[in-house]
């Protein structure tokens, strides 16, 4: 039997930055994954960094090719009624945020985790976490048809929302909270310069429609969609054409379209379990939230969970205290609902809804025209937007 003080579930950059900041701290961990380096590296997901996420990178010196590639941002733009407003939320906060796509983030955790010499089991499959009631947890696993089992000290589920980790928890133990949304997010990435420098957030009759990028030269879009739609109906021409209505005037005579290179649906949740921590079986990142994309706060949460998870476990490594850990979920969950909180207002300000007419459109473009035009609602959503403090 393999023992190490922390097994890892999950090799996405929850558990990645996990792995490093233990590693940093003299905490042996290994990292245990059902899919292969090649397909975590295939998701296509968020992009937008805090500074506090940067930060960690730093930390354990894989920032630097964030620093070299991303895009720095002081600030968003927001649509409505036919023109722009941008919001300079560094002007509000002194903070600015990142733009560097969550897989290039996995990449440079890959390569630093493969640099230190630490062990990842790729394609372990049938992951089950054991005995995190007692004082001998373990986690078995299946490799090339060979059963194994990890004595640990700690198990840590960072294996998303779909992963086995919360599963494994008595329902009796754990309380969720969930709200879905009526729509979902189209989204294609294509090979082409970004409309704007900055992103823009656009409220409009026929839906929400948002312009990011993820280089210079690549660019990521959105427009709102049926949850009944499937990309099989959206070909290039008719998304861009949809995206072009839902824009202001300029940025439609300035959108450069191309092919796109990937185009996929995601359904919009809100969802929060509670606890975090079951005995010595904690969960971070989207095993424990999940959150609409609208904020940019899925992968942040993810970051924060695990600065607190990392220095919990050095505080009990290294100070013989279970201060850190016996308060890991109430300090990881404060944060958590915050941000599901202003999640859940940009996607209810910005969408619409089946009953967004009238009395709801008139609401939402009331709410916008204060937002841009008063000073203290400015700095409220760019401390809630460049992440608040860990």
């Amino acid at each position: 039997m393999l023992r190490t003080k922390v097994a890892i579930i999950g090799a996405g950059p929850a558990g990645l930055l996990l792995g490093q900041l233990l590693h940093a701290y003299g905490i042996e961990n290994i990292i245990l994954e059902r899919q292969t380096p090649d397909y975590v590296l295939g998701r296509i997901r968020a992009g937008l960094l805090e500074e506090g996420t940067v930060a960690l990178l730093d930390k354990i010196g894989a920032g630097a090719r964030a620093h070299q590639e991303g895009l720095v941002h002081d600030g968003i733009e927001l649509a409505f009624g036919g023109s722009r407003h941008r919001i300079d939320m560094k002007a509000a906060t002194g903070k600015t945020v990142t733009i560097y796509g969550q897989t290039e983030v996995t990449l440079d955790l890959m390569n630093a985790r493969r640099a230190a010499g630490l062990t990842t089991v790729y394609e372990a499959s049938d992951v089950k976490p054991q005995d995190f009631d007692t004082d001998h947890p373990k986690v078995s696993y299946v490799k090339d048809g060979v059963s194994h089992e990890i004595a640990c000290d700690f198990i840590a589920g960072c294996d998303g929302f779909h992963g086995v980790s919360r599963a494994s928890v008595k329902p009796s133990a754990i309380e969720t909270f969930e709200r879905i949304y009526p729509f979902g997010w189209l989204g294609i990435l294509s090979e082409t310069p970004p409309v704007s420098h900055e992103l823009i957030y656009s409220n409009h009759a026929r839906g929400f429609a948002l312009c990011t990028m993820r280089s210079t030269h690549r660019s990521r879009y959105y427009v709102q969609c049926s949850l009944d739609d499937h990309v099989d109906q959206w070909s290039d021409d008719r998304f861009w054409d949809e995206l072009k209505r839902r824009l202001d005037q300029e940025a439609a005579d300035n959108l450069i379209t191309g092919p796109s290179i990937e185009k996929s649906i995601a359904p919009l949740r809100s969802f929060v379990a509670e606890p975090m921590r079951f005995g010595r079986l904690f969960l971070a990142g989207d095993a424990a939230h999940i959150v609409p994309p609208t904020g940019a706060k899925g992968l942040n949460l993810a970051a924060s969970d695990v600065h607190y998870l990392s220095g919990a476990l050095r505080e009990y490594y290294d100070e013989k205290s279970s201060v850190g850990i016996d308060g890991y979920s109430q300090k990881a969950l404060a944060r958590v609902w915050k941000a599901v909180r202003f999640s859940w207002w940009m996607t209810a300000m910005l969408h619409r809804f089946p009953d967004t007419e009238g009395f709801g459109a008139r609401i939402q473009i009331a709410e916008l025209n204060y937002l841009v035009g008063s000073k203290a609602a400015t700095t409220s959503l760019s401390e809630n937007y460049v992440g608040l403090p860990y």
